[in-house]
């Protein structure tokens, strides 16, 4: 059994599915959960870490039941997706606070606080009121807080959105940091890119179920299925049409009031060899984006083509 043991999870808000039939086993080391936005994933975080009843299924921390022993909830830290803070209080004083109530000491709670907050680089902000706090800000301290009591295990949900670059990549560190000295992590993401950088280890949830889980290399395997859909404006569409079409990693080309849309089953391919024959040939592109490029997209193909 690993650290974490969900089986057949169910939550509905109403007619409103949340999650269904989740079953997943999760051990020491980092898992990404990844999925576009509405597939369930702050659903599944806040049951996991006790914030939220399952109307089916159970959930197991190290073989105990989180809501029938309020013991765990002392090695759980939870960064939630959305702002929840006592805005009048400082960044200090909102750590503080939570660490106090987990039953430590005015000085281990300050002691606690102030090292939370300086691995997340606020220390010189820590005595202003978070209502002065960036977003940016505000998600480094619930970062902070999440991490402020050292529990063994780690929840975070979206945490690396809003963030700057920097911070981004000493967030990234740090999570790897935790993985090296024995947590137990969850990192949510719709952003591929940002759970590839921090672990292989994914679980790809969509519309409310688990829908596949294992190394990132099987994960890019099955994405790298899904045929691509790119938008061109040129300054000739037509022109540039008639040389794409000729290519074999080319199957389609339609026009869209002043684009051209082009599928492609090797996007790698198609913009390589793309690239280098506008450079050559001096051709002028107004605009170059992919309105496929998004996890929505991608797993209502591979949903549809598992059918």
């Amino acid at each position: 059994m690993g650290v974490i043991k969900a089986v057949n999870l169910s939550k509905w808000y109403g007619n409103v599915l949340g999650i269904s039939e989740v079953s997943v086993d999760i051990n020491k080391g980092v898992v990404g959960l990844l999925g576009p936005n509405g597939a369930g994933k702050s659903t599944f975080l806040k049951i996991l870490a006790g914030m939220l009843k399952p109307n089916l299924g159970k959930i197991m921390i190290k073989g105990k039941n989180i809501l029938k022993d309020r013991e765990l909830y002392k090695i759980i830290g939870y960064c939630p997706e959305t702002d929840s803070f006592y805005m009048e209080m400082t960044g200090f004083e909102f750590i503080f606070s939570l660490l106090k109530l987990y039953g430590f000491s005015k000085n281990e709670s300050k002691i606690l606080a102030e090292a939370a907050i300086e691995k997340v680089g606020l220390i010189a902000r820590m005595n202003d009121s978070v209502t002065t706090y960036s977003l940016g800000m505000r998600q480094r301290l619930k970062f902070a807080q999440s991490i402020a009591h050292e529990p063994e295990i780690m929840i975070f949900d979206e945490p690396l959105r809003g963030i700057d670059p920097l911070w981004k990549s000493k967030l990234i560190d740090l999570i790897k940091e935790f993985k090296e000295n024995g947590k137990t992590i969850i990192v949510s993401s719709h952003i591929l890119p940002e759970i590839e950088s921090i672990t292989e280890n994914i679980i790809l949830i969509h519309q409310g179920k688990i829908f596949a889980e294992g190394n990132i290399h099987y994960i890019r395997d099955l994405i790298d299925t899904h045929p691509h859909m790119i938008s061109i404006i040129s300054k000739d569409n037509r022109e540039l049409a008639s040389v794409l079409i000729k290519e074999n990693f080319v199957s389609d080309i339609s026009f869209k009031e002043k684009k051209i849309i082009v599928k492609t089953d090797n996007r790698e391919l198609f913009y390589n060899h793309f690239m280098r024959y506008i450079a050559e040939n001096n051709i002028e592109i107004f605009e170059l984006t992919s309105p496929d490029d998004n996890l929505q997209a991608v797993f209502d193909y591979l949903v549809g083509a598992k059918r």
